[in-house]
Parts: C-alpha cells; structure tokens; sequence
C-alpha cells in the first residue's frame, strides 16, 4: 500500500495521550508491561518515562511526539508489515508515518512474546 499526504497528516495529528492506552491495553492482555512498553518506546525515540508523562498530559500530537524523538540510529533494521504497510517500502517523504509504524511493530513484537534483546535492535557484528 502507498502512503498518502492525507494519511500522513491524519497519523501527524493523532492525539499520543489517546493511543498510548490502546497500545498499553494490548500487551497487558498479553502478560507484558508499562515498563516494557515503556522501554521499547524509550529505546525507539530516547523518551523517558517523565517525557512520556509530559506528553501524555499535554494531549501532544504524534507530530510533537516525533519531534521530541531522538530515533535510535538502529532504527533502520526495523522492517516487515504493519496495517498492511511494508515498513522499508515507506517513502523517506512521510517519515512521521514511517517512524509511527516502527514503533507500532516494536509494540506488535512485544506482543506477540518475542524477547527484548531482539526487540532492541543492535548492528550484526
């Protein structure tokens, strides 16, 4: 699927304080954690759990979100499917969109059982 402008402005101004609890929902269903979403979310953008609060209770937009981010240079190795989106296909001019979808596969991951130390991306050696 492609990306449009309109997509990416819709995900751009999506409220983070009204998603952060779906994803949260999701993975306690799934035994994991706040901390563990936390520290994927922290490993993913350099946002620690005050600057998370703080963009929570400002109702920041992902466009804010994303702004905020520092995104971790290993960032790049993240690939596969998400809502029907191949990550690597993601053009470099929705980059907002893109860096959403990395994080919703981190998220995706954590889920579905897979360990931390694969979650937090690192270099092949």
């Amino acid at each position: 699927m492609k990306v449009t402008v309109e997509k990416n402005e819709k995900v751009a101004n999506m409220i983070f304080a009204s998603i952060y609890p779906l994803y949260l929902n999701r993975l306690e269903k799934n035994g994991r954690t706040k901390e563990e979403l936390n520290q994927v979310i922290k490993w993913f953008t350099g946002l620690d759990n005050d600057d998370l609060q703080t963009l929570i209770e400002e109702k920041a937009t992902f466009r804010t979100f994303f702004q905020k981010a520092k995104i971790h240079p290993n960032a790049h190795l993240i690939k596969g499917v998400v809502c029907g989106y191949r990550i690597e296909e993601i053009e470099d001019e929705f980059e907002l969109y893109k860096q959403c979808r990395r994080m919703e596969k981190l998220i995706d991951e954590l889920a579905r059982g897979r360990k931390m130390e694969k979650i937090l991306r690192e270099e092949k050696k």
